[in-house]
């Protein structure tokens, strides 16, 4: 997609700085969140055995639970253990046609998932033997990976602790 260059990338980036000023509080002046964290992100799935061998077989994320889902008779509603009491879940919406991802307004643009340096390494030599196609590192960011599930899903192995990015802390311990 084009990007913005000349005068308008200027007042985008102005714009930016505006918001920042207008929003964006130190962390003293910060109030305490309302909520206690992302109990799961859910997104769809064309296969539930593909993406079950994706996410559990090949990077390691155990399967905790595979049910029906209770809003769509004879779809499965699963989830796959991403760590510190987070789930990364999937539908399946068998009968119905899925079209081919597309990055739109109001879709996924990427889900970053915090790994270890040691599990990082490990996930490019494992991408690296099988042959998976990845970018990374790359963009100015020697932390991440990116790549896509079988679902089009674009994820982020980065390597970085929660709560921290580009080595700022931004929340509080």
């Amino acid at each position: 997609m084009p990007q913005p260059q000349g005068s308008e990338l200027e007042e985008v980036r102005a714009r930016r700085h505006r918001l920042r000023d207008k929003y964006l509080r130190s962390r003293s002046e910060r109030p305490a969140t309302t909520v206690q964290g992302v109990h799961h992100a859910a997104f769809i799935c064309r296969d539930v055995e593909e993406t079950i061998q994706f996410y559990q077989e090949f990077l390691g994320f155990p399967l905790v639970e595979l049910v029906e889902n209770r809003d769509y008779a004879g779809s499965s509603h699963f989830f796959f253990d991403i760590g510190n009491r987070n789930l990364l879940g999937f539908f399946d919406f068998p009968g119905h046609e899925h079209p081919s991802f597309t990055e739109t307004i109001g879709g996924l643009q990427h889900l970053a998932i915090s790994i270890s340096a040691e599990q990082y390494d490990a996930a490019r030599k494992r991408f690296d033997e099988a042959g998976f196609a990845y970018l990374g590192p790359d963009r100015g960011v020697e932390e991440s990976m990116y790549f896509r599930d079988p679902n089009g899903l674009q994820v982020e192995l980065y390597r970085e602790e929660l709560g921290v990015f580009v080595g700022v802390p931004l929340l509080d311990d």
